[in-house]
């Protein structure tokens, strides 16, 4: 199997695609998308799409798995302005004809740490030990990228009856 895991942003959009074969899991590729953050809304928003159908085309997985948005109460505007790249995601992903699951952030840090409130350090050292990597994947983007396409991968594994590919 082959997951893109895509943690999205306006500015920054990281993603990560891990192959999976039995209990090994492996990075095949990650990085970020670049969209800055002095263009217009739509400029940034068209590059993001660019940028994600060749991915797609170029590593070929078999799904996508998202970080679900999440608004913390204090800057309500964020989850607005994440939805925008979120749906970009979506409707790339949608037109490959690959399947989306979206996963909380406590479902994605209880997956890869048994704590659903894991702090960002911990999620990187256990995202590094697990994945076999020499160093912590920077910049974070990247991190929650391959986190989420980890917990995908897991779920898989584990045979959950609700995520299939």
């Amino acid at each position: 199997m082959r997951i893109l895991g895509v943690d999205p942003g306006l500015n920054i959009t990281g993603y990560g695609i891990l192959s999976g074969e039995d209990d090994s899991i492996s990075v095949v590729e990650a990085g970020v998308i670049r969209a800055g953050n002095k263009a217009p809304m739509a400029e940034r928003l068209q590059h993001i799409a660019r940028e994600t159908e060749s991915i797609i085309s170029q590593f070929q997985p078999e799904a996508v798995a998202v970080e679900e948005l999440y608004s913390h109460y204090g800057h309500p505007k964020t989850a607005i302005i994440m939805g925008h790249a979120r749906g970009v995601i979506f409707l790339k992903s949608a037109e490959a004809g690959l399947p989306v699951f979206p996963y909380a952030s406590t479902r994605i840090k209880k997956s890869l740490t048994g704590n659903g409130r894991a702090s960002k350090r911990q999620m990187q050292l256990m995202i590094a030990s697990t994945l076999g990597l020499s160093e912590i994947p920077e910049p974070p983007d990247v991190a929650d990228a391959l986190a989420v396409a980890l917990c995908h991968c897991r779920a898989l594994m584990h045979d959950n009856p609700m995520v299939t590919v």
